[in-house]
């Protein structure tokens, strides 16, 4: 890399950070809430329009069922919360639900994990950014008009941001997460001020606005299953939960105590956060739609399709605060810029299951690889790739998006639970002090209830969001254990292939003769420095070895090496066709039938350019050859270059980069493996 674009990245993601400073990048408690929680911090800026949105089928009537919803989320969310709680004690490494399902439940329902985060957290991204271009719009019109545009923009800048590293992201995004959380608890006091202490009436924009009921007067089972998709809509809450078990190795000292501190103080913030919108928008009398254009009358006359949604939180902000307030400016902006960073639960999360992954042979090595700043930069990267993919095809339409949501979510939080149960059942066969048996029957009461509450919203959520996009996210799921699947039998018969026989091996025996080749095409420099080294090398047998493509310059190259008196012999392949490399191949492959037990070295000339262009200009047929001999058994081949003038070119430039650089260009991110924790209290 030159330095002219490795001045553009030191500027972008800062200088280059020793292995040693990874200790530094420890995360305190009040940097880890919003690195980690984030997502379902934020996810109550939509969660109750998804809710209201499910509801609206029914009509304005079924909305006064939004509180029983919300209460059977604020229990399950409550479950949750105090499963992972046992989960970080137990397994503190940073395996998290990989891990869990893994030790307990076996490979195959580990990579169904793994397959099930990986998704997930793609969609977290698309999911978050998508709603943020939305809050954003209610009151910038020009980025509801350019969302696309907009939100693939807020990705290119948030893996800019997490490339420079956990710790420097984690302060960038505490303050508008906490901007966020403190606007929210201030709206809903002064709601709750005003609507109940000073007696006031405070209305949506949209109260005085009229529902057209797709389906009037749903009772019965389509009632029961319409309440049932809106309480899965409404888990969108629940999303992230995970990706603190998934960090604990992020955190300080003691890991295991702050992380599960940490989930508390989540799990409290967002279900108030969640209760306390979901109250103001009844409250306020808000209305939504899946179809506002169509759905949504005024006066009895839809609103047309110009007419644009805002979500709950805007509405509800509206109504407490006034429209065009500063506070209700000030919670429009932080709403936006919180789900734009509620992106970062995944970009940590992501990135650190790959890496895990990658260390047990299921995806590519070099997601294993941390980059510059310490971080995981090829998972930040893909990650980017993938949740940019999705919203362009879908258009950065949250509505759209979410109905991809949460299956996954849940897919790993089922089965991470019930591997939490046969971890305490497998202890409890040993454990014999009788203090610690009683702590290890409440955790595994309170993962077995998580197991079956959270399995139960599995099914729930397969049968009512199946139709509505659910699908895609399991054919995701089945493409990524697939694919890692195939990678880890890759993996795993190439080990087998080239380890170390104990016993001597084919590789371990001394070949019997070392037969050496030098390829030629003029006789230049270059030729005769490689003539000079494979002389070194001592062979049993040189030979100088050039096609015959023109006539008059072969019969000119054999005067020359006459004329000069070379004392190794040069033989001249016949190539009527004016190939270079298949001759080459076909007498390089009868030196081996001749004689197995050999050993064929080829030498082949190669210039050393300092500017791109030369790279077209020189070498094409040494690669190509060097590319089929790689092929070839028994054939060793090797390089010999020769430095033209321009080479200093790159001389200096590699001088000046080491300047900027950090030693070594690839890098090895040990996961922290170390001894667990003692167990705390759940």
């Amino acid at each position: 890399m030159s330095k002219l674009t490795d001045v553009p990245k030191r500027l972008l993601i800062g200088r280059a950070l020793r292995s040693d400073r990874l200790g530094e990048t420890l995360l305190p408690k009040r940097i880890a809430l919003p690195v980690f929680a984030s997502d379902p911090l934020s996810s109550v800026a939509y969660a109750p329009g998804e809710v209201l949105l499910v509801l609206s089928v029914a009509g304005v009537s079924a909305y006064h069922f939004s509180p029983w919803i919300a209460l059977a989320v604020v229990v399950l969310m409550f479950t949750v919360v105090a499963s992972y709680r046992q989960n970080v004690h137990a397994y503190p490494s940073g395996g998290g639900d990989y891990e869990v399902a893994t030790t307990n439940l076996g490979p195959k329902a580990g990579l169904t994990v793994a397959s099930a985060l990986l998704v997930d957290y793609v969609l977290t991204v698309a999911v978050s950014i998508a709603s943020g271009v939305e809050n954003l719009g209610s009151a910038i019109p020009f980025v509801v008009e350019n969302k696309v545009l907009c939100a693939l923009g807020v990705i290119v800048l948030l893996t800019l941001m997490n490339l420079r590293g956990v710790r420097e992201s984690g302060k960038l995004f505490a303050i508008p997460t906490y901007v966020f959380v403190g606007g929210v608890f201030i709206m809903i006091l002064w709601g709750a001020f005003r609507g109940i202490v000073l007696g006031e009436t405070m209305r949506a924009p949209t109260a005085g606005f009229e529902i057209k009921a797709e389906h009037q007067g749903l009772a019965g089972f389509a009632l029961i299953f319409l309440l049932l998709r809106a309480f899965s809509s409404g888990c969108a809450a629940l999303t992230g939960v995970e990706a603190i078990s998934n960090g604990v190795p992020a955190f300080r000292k003691p890991k295991s105590r702050n992380a599960a501190t940490t989930l508390a103080l989540m799990g409290g913030l967002a279900v108030t956060m969640f209760c306390g919108i979901i109250g103001l928008a009844l409250a306020t009398d808000v209305k939504m739609t899946e179809s506002p254009g169509m759905n949504l009358l005024r006066n009895g006359v839809p609103v047309g399709s110009a007419y644009v949604q805002n979500p709950v939180i805007s509405q509800v902000a509206a109504a407490v605060f006034g429209q065009g307030t500063f506070f209700f400016v000030l919670l429009a902006a932080a709403t936006a810029l919180v789900l734009f960073l509620a992106a970062n639960t995944a970009y940590n999360g992501f990135p650190l299951l790959g890496s895990i992954l990658a260390q047990d042979r299921y995806l590519p090595r070099q997601l294993h690889t941390r980059g510059d700043r310490l971080a995981f930069s090829n998972g930040i990267v893909l990650l980017a790739g993938a949740a940019g993919l999705l919203v362009w095809v879908y258009g950065a339409d949250s509505t759209r998006l979410i109905q991809l949501y949460i299956v996954g979510v849940f897919v790993s939080f089922t089965l991470s639970q019930t591997g939490m149960v046969r971890h305490w059942n497998r202890h409890l066969r040993t454990e014999r002090d009788a203090a610690k048996r009683r702590h290890m029957h409440r955790s595994r009461a309170i993962n077995a209830f998580g197991a079956f509450f959270t399995g139960l919203v599995l099914v729930v959520v397969l049968a009512t969001k199946f139709t509505h996009g659910a699908w895609v996210a399991l054919l995701g799921m089945v493409i990524f254990y697939g694919t890692m699947t195939a990678i880890r039998r890759h993996y795993d018969r190439v080990s087998t292939e080239i380890a170390a026989a104990e016993g001597p091996s084919e590789e371990a025996v001394r070949p019997s003769r070392v037969h050496s080749i030098v390829l030629v095409s003029k006789l230049h420099k270059p030729t005769l420095r490689a003539l000079a080294y494979a002389k070194l090398m001592r062979s049993d047998t040189l030979e100088a070895v050039s096609i015959k493509v023109d006539p008059a310059e072969t019969k000119a190259l054999r005067e020359e090496w006459e004329r000069r008196g070379i004392n190794v012999p040069l033989k001249i392949l016949d190539s009527p066709y004016r190939e270079i490399t298949r001759p080459v191949i076909e007498y390089v492959r009868g030196l081996r039938g001749e004689n197995p037990r050999d050993v064929i070295s080829v030498y082949i000339p190669e210039y050393v350019v300092g500017r791109w262009y030369e790279h077209l200009l020189h070498n094409q047929s040494a690669l190509r050859l060097k590319g089929r001999l790689l092929f070839t058994p028994g054939v060793m081949v090797t390089s010999v270059p020769y430095q033209l003038e321009s080479s200093e070119l790159a001389k200096k430039r590699a001088k000046r980069r080491a300047e900027y650089s950090a030693p070594g260009s690839v890098r090895r991110g040990p996961v922290d493996r170390r001894p667990k924790e003692p167990s705390g209290k759940g």
